[in-house]
């Protein structure tokens, strides 16, 4: 119910830009063009913290691609939708989703299913949604839309407790995370013959990325890669070869 009521009172009420304030639009047109996922490419975890893991990652991290730079504009928006309900708001992130998801893809033929990465579950409650889940949603169907076979699987669970992850440097992370996650039962079938990209809004250290791909490996599962939203300016970087693939439209 508290999720139907965001959603409604976000179309009656007068609202501002969540990204610069500006009266009266949800997403003015030129922060809504950060999300565009023109820019979308690979990263790398950040480094800066305490006890980092590494200019690679964590071990078992897949390849991540994100959409856009966590600053500014596209900060204030993922921030607004996941911490204050605008929930309206999946539909331009899941866009930059999409396009971070078709780099990261490469056009390869075949379905796609978009794992997000789990919430706690007094996190779910006390924002009232599942952000990953929700942006996921909106960004598979829009790769529906541009003639891409995608779907989501939420087959990822949180098996204990954890910590909350605000101020923990990267090694911390990974020892808080460490075996936190596992795949529900009877959700290895459901991806049985499908690329899997795991999802999720912002990636810093790493940490939970590469501990959902341990979750889904030990069920058997292969990642082909991740993406994100959004990763920090100074994780972006060119891939190997140094060249860029052709990307597809989500329009």
């Amino acid at each position: 119910m508290r999720g139907w009521w965001q959603e409604i009172s976000a179309l009656v009420l007068p609202v501002d830009c969540a990204g610069c304030g500006a009266a009266r639009a949800l997403l003015c047109a030129d922060c809504r063009s950060g999300l565009s996922g023109s820019g979308a490419g690979p990263v790398r975890p950040a480094t800066r913290r305490s006890g980092s893991a590494g200019p690679a990652g964590p071990v078992g991290l897949p390849v991540v691609h994100a959409a856009a730079r966590y600053e500014g504009a596209v900060r204030a928006v993922v921030l607004a939708h996941k911490e204050r309900g605008a929930l309206p708001l999946a539909g331009p992130l899941g866009r930059a989703l999409a396009a971070a998801v078709l780099r990261a893809d490469e056009g390869r033929p075949g379905e796609l299913a978009l794992v997000p990465v789990p919430s706690a579950r007094r996190a779910v409650r006390a924002r009232g949604h599942d952000p990953a889940r929700r942006i996921a949603l909106a960004a598979s169907a829009r790769l529906r839309r541009a003639g891409t076979a995608a779907r989501v699987a939420s087959v990822l669970r949180q098996s204990r407790r954890v910590e909350d992850q605000a101020g923990l440097g990267a090694r911390q992370r990974l020892e808080n995370l460490s075996g936190a996650l596992e795949v529900r039962r009877g959700g290895a079938p459901l991806l049985a013959g499908v690329r899997i990209v795991l999802v999720d809004d912002v990636i810093t250290t790493g940490a939970t990325l590469a501990e959902a791909a341990r979750a889904l490996r030990e069920a058997g599962l292969r990642v082909a890669a991740a993406a994100v939203v959004a990763a920090p300016a100074d994780s972006f970087g060119r891939n190997r070869s140094g060249t860029r693939t052709e990307q597809k439209s989500c329009e």
